[in-house]
């Protein structure tokens, strides 16, 4: 899954990976290789883990850019 990043540009690509009754999911920005990590249910809706997950990332970004 491929969604706009950070500032309306690029990419973030997000993994999923079932563990047991969990999901790993993992956001990246392939232009800057930043990756952030959230856990959730393994029943949980899709797009509210891959949300979780690309928020993080964004607000990573903007502290490693000045912005937090």
């Amino acid at each position: 899954m491929a969604s706009p990043g950070p500032g309306g540009g690029g990419e973030i690509f997000v993994e999923f990976i079932v563990q047991g009754s969990f999901v790993k999911v993992t956001a990246i920005d392939p232009a800057s290789g930043t990756e952030a990590v959230t856990m959730g249910p393994a029943g949980a809706p899709r797009a509210a883990l891959s949300d979780a997950a690309v928020r993080k990332l964004r607000y990573m970004m903007q502290k490693k850019n000045g912005g937090g």
